[in-house]
């Protein structure tokens, strides 16, 4: 593993933060540590940073909001891509979260442990189990990098960099996207067996409100 991975992460946990009061001050610092970083990651981190350079804090985070938060197709939330909101979303859940406290790391209990921001500052902590963690999620990352792209979101660059830290994908995962983008997240029907004629096929994963 190139030894310059993990600040790569960190930075990309940076940027895809919500960008609170405190954006300023944490985009100037990821900025300068980026100039130093020997990765090709660096490049479209770097982008990004200069894409949003100077946009007032109150636009950017509209702007984050309208990107993340009201399309499920560019949701930050990782398992949503692959359980959707059934039942099975939410072992995947307790198991990602056991996952980081085996490595002696607790997430923040107000957010969700799929959320990409954590994945990455997981694996800028502990880089191997991390790196594991991002690959098995990789046809999301590249669902999402696809989705941002089409948006002509500038965050798409911070997903390219995330990508160019991992293994090129295998033909398993561009398969497993396709399918995300073909057929959308899982729907739950177990239980429902009555009023199956009645549940409509999975939606694909375009534009919508909510996640």
């Amino acid at each position: 593993m190139n030894a310059a991975t993990p600040a790569a992460h960190q930075a990309a946990a940076l940027l895809l933060g919500y960008p609170g009061p405190d954006w300023p001050a944490r985009h100037a610092l990821v900025r300068e540590c980026l100039t130093e970083l020997a990765t090709p990651a660096a490049a479209p981190l770097l982008r990004f940073c200069a894409a949003v350079d100077g946009v007032p804090v109150l636009d950017l985070a509209s702007a984050y909001v309208r990107t993340f938060d009201r399309s499920r197709r560019r949701t930050l939330h990782l398992t949503y891509y692959t359980d959707g909101d059934t039942r099975r979303r939410g072992g995947t859940l307790a198991a990602l979260k056991a996952h980081y406290r085996a490595h002696g790391w607790a997430p923040p209990e107000d957010e969700l442990p799929d959320h990409l921001p954590l994945l990455l500052e997981f694996a800028a902590r502990c880089p191997a189990p991390g790196k594991r963690l991002l690959c098995d999620h990789r046809a999301a990352l590249e669902l999402l990098r696809m989705a941002l792209t089409d948006h002509g979101s500038p965050y798409a660059d911070v997903l390219r960099a995330v990508c160019e830290t991992l293994p090129g994908p295998s033909p398993a995962d561009r398969a497993a996207a396709l399918a995300l983008v073909r057929g959308g997240p899982p729907t739950e029907t177990v239980g429902l067996a009555p009023f199956a004629a009645a549940i409509p096929a999975a939606t694909p994963l375009a534009e919508g409100t909510g996640r």
